[in-house]
């Protein structure tokens, strides 16, 4: 799908470019830009691509033509140019005119940041459903900046069943070509999504979740695999992690706990790639606790934290369960900043991944969290009866035992659906039985 003229490529260096304008989201201030246009130049590095030189024009009102003034535009033109920079990497989504007008203006391959972090995602994307959704969103892209791209796509045949020539009527037929295509993923998506949505809840009646949910390299991934002692893909890069991974936590708790590891959120994502990865991050929706993971080394924490909290209210999760965990203590080199965080924070973990006595902590509090959550039942079994002390041993949670004259007394913790089927509700005891009696004056 248009392939030679949607890669970037990886030899260039890009000169970025960006503004300050009131009325843009994300760019209303000075500081917003800069640090969007930090966060550019990490999407960058992801590819492998030298960022050169950036450029930023303040002003009051969006160029429909340029984005930047006409004059600007040639300005830093000439300065890519003699830095021998041949690609513009704009800080925000171009539309196809756009895209034609600079690019006839300037001579340059000219790209944006959805541009780039389609292409990070393209890389990363492993599974079928998200390979399929990544497909969608860059057809979804390209679709209304075919004209953009419409100068290189007369120079070569095939792709998307191009068959050479140029004029609107190749255009037209593109167009049909594309949309065929998203409506085929679609219905693709669709079949893969059902298969999901059983493996979900199957796994519901079977297993407790947790998920990792936050900003993109905030050290996700590598707090799982202290976690859960694994060895998930771990990278200081943007986006090193696509697709959901799910690993065991604890597997002695009745039901075993499962730690979900979802895609990273991105201040300034466009909406097309929102609604591209909405059922990657749908696995927040189905845990029942979310961990919430901040880099507190970040400058940008608060702002990290604030689109976090802003994405899982697009997903209706706000009101769900959740702890705060600021990782990468290890990076900081404030000491004041753990100790503002902790006040204003008071239920949350400051750690660092790579501290075992602080990882070990954690654990014992989300497996200690679920125990807590969960029903608590008293029985009494005779000691004859052997069978029933095995269920109780291999499906609860034994908090407590005590041998009496006739039998045990247990008090378990279980979840309902765990518990209702073993059978066992004559061993239950009542909240006035004298053997409680006995228990609380021993």
């Amino acid at each position: 799908m248009l392939d030679n003229e949607f890669h970037i490529s990886r030899t260039e260096k890009a000169t970025l470019v960006s503004l300050v304008c009131p009325s843009f989201k994300e760019h209303s201030t000075e500081k917003e830009t800069n640090r969007s246009l930090l966060e550019l130049r990490e999407l960058l590095g992801t590819l492998g691509i030298e960022a050169g030189t950036e450029h930023i024009q303040n002003k009051k009102s969006i160029d429909p033509a340029y984005i930047l003034g006409k004059g600007k535009i040639e300005e830093i033109a000439e300065i890519a140019k003699n830095e021998d920079s041949k690609l513009l990497v704009f800080d925000c989504e171009l539309t196809a005119s756009q895209i034609r007008n600079i690019k006839k203006l300037t001579n340059l391959s000219v790209i944006d940041r959805c541009h780039i972090i389609l292409e990070i995602f393209s890389e990363h994307a492993r599974t079928k459903e998200s390979r399929i959704q990544i497909e969608i969103a860059r057809l979804g892209y390209i679709l209304p900046r075919l004209a953009g791209f419409w100068g290189h796509l007369g120079r070569q045949r095939g792709g998307v069943g191009v068959m050479g020539g140029e004029g609107e009527q190749q255009i037209e037929l593109d167009r049909r070509i594309i949309r065929s295509r998203i409506e085929f993923l679609k219905n693709e998506l669709k079949n893969v999504e059902k298969s999901r949505i059983e493996q979900r809840k199957r796994r519901s009646k079977k297993a407790i979740t947790t998920a990792l949910v936050g900003y993109t390299n905030a050290g996700k991934s590598s707090l799982m695999n202290r976690l859960c002692r694994v060895d998930v893909l771990e990278e200081d890069k943007l986006f090193a992690t696509l697709d959901s991974t799910f690993r065991m936590l604890n597997p002695d708790t009745k039901p075993p706990m499962i730690l979900i590891d979802t895609v990273g959120f991105l201040s300034n994502l466009p909406n097309t790639l929102i609604d591209g990865f909405k059922t990657t991050l749908e696995s927040a929706l189905e845990a029942d606790l979310l961990m919430i993971v901040c880099d507190v080394s970040d400058p940008n924490y608060e702002k990290h934290l604030e689109v976090t909290h802003n994405v899982l209210k697009e997903l209706g999760v706000e009101d769900k369960e959740k702890i705060i965990i600021f990782n990468k203590l290890d990076k900081l080199n404030d000491p004041m900043r753990a100790k503002i965080i902790r006040r204003a924070h008071p239920n949350s973990f400051v750690i660092s991944s790579f501290d075992k006595v602080q990882i070990d902590e954690l654990r014992s509090y989300i497996v200690n969290y679920f125990l807590e959550k969960q029903k608590r039942y008293d029985l009494f079994i005779p000691y004859d009866a052997g069978a029933v002390h095995s269920t109780i041993a291999s499906k609860t949670n034994i908090v407590k035992t005590q041998n009496l004259e006739k039998g045990i007394y247990y008090r378990v913790r279980v979840p309902d659906f765990i518990f209702n089927p073993l059978g066992i509700d004559e061993y239950l005891l009542g909240p006035k039985d004298p053997i409680l009696d006995s228990l609380s004056e021993e």
